[in-house]
């Protein structure tokens, strides 16, 4: 399999001298294209950091990193931006979606500023909004779905610009168990599609859906095993 990321000596400290905090010191990582994989760590561990730096939010103190061979550190915030629109799709715990969007809107919204013309844009959305299991709800808004729902509107929003990476950072947190675990079957369902994954947790039952973890502690891969 080819490389989709590549990082060494990836490193990031907040402040500095006596108020130094290293959130990173030393991460080197290679990520499969089409891989699953899940990091894995307590609160504070440096696992949130690491996404922010992946998913081109944030950028390394020291160290490399490389996206699909294009290495990204010290890119200007308008790159970094094309990048993360391009290539990168995010999930998050709090769905940020539109409240006054309807939910095709919200999954268009990737498209609109990527320049997809009108009628690809619906399109796309609507066939997404088909794979994630809530066709009949792309005319509503988001208030009038459940938590599980609006998770899948941000899944499909997620896969908008049919990204390299997807990245989802603790995805299931605000939901009840069966739903989360619904959510999840969402994500196992799209890496055998192919989609390469990672997702943040610090739930083992959940990293075990993944096919490999990625353990970190204070600011360094502690393990890495197929799960």
């Amino acid at each position: 399999m080819t490389s989709i990321i590549h990082t060494t000596g990836l490193t990031k400290t907040y402040g500095s001298n006596g108020a130094a905090v290293h959130a990173l010191r030393g991460i080197d990582m290679e990520v499969s294209r089409g891989e699953f994989l899940a990091l894995i760590g307590p609160s504070g561990s440096g696992k949130s950091t690491l996404m922010a730096i992946l998913g081109c939010l944030d950028q390394p103190t020291q160290g490399t990193y490389a996206l699909e061979g294009q290495r990204v550190e010290g890119l200007s915030g308008r790159e970094l931006a094309q990048i993360r629109n391009e290539k990168i799709g995010f999930v998050f715990q709090q769905y940020n979606l539109l409240p006054k969007a309807s939910v095709v809107r919200n999954v268009e919204l990737p498209m609109l500023y990527a320049g997809v013309p009108r009628k690809e844009r619906r399109q796309r959305a609507l066939a997404l909004l088909e794979k994630v299991g809530i066709p009949e709800k792309a005319k509503v808004l988001p208030a009038a779905l459940s938590g599980g729902q609006r998770q899948r509107v941000a899944v499909a929003r997620a896969l908008a610009n049919r990204p390299a990476l997807l990245l989802a950072d603790e995805p299931t947190g605000a939901l009840d168990s069966k739903t989360g675990h619904e959510v999840l079957e969402l994500f196992a369902e799209l890496h055998r599609q192919g989609n390469t994954i990672i997702i943040v947790t610090h739930d083992l039952s959940i990293a075990s859906m993944a096919g490999r973890q990625v353990e970190i502690h204070d600011g360094l891969i502690k393990l890495s095993e197929a799960a």
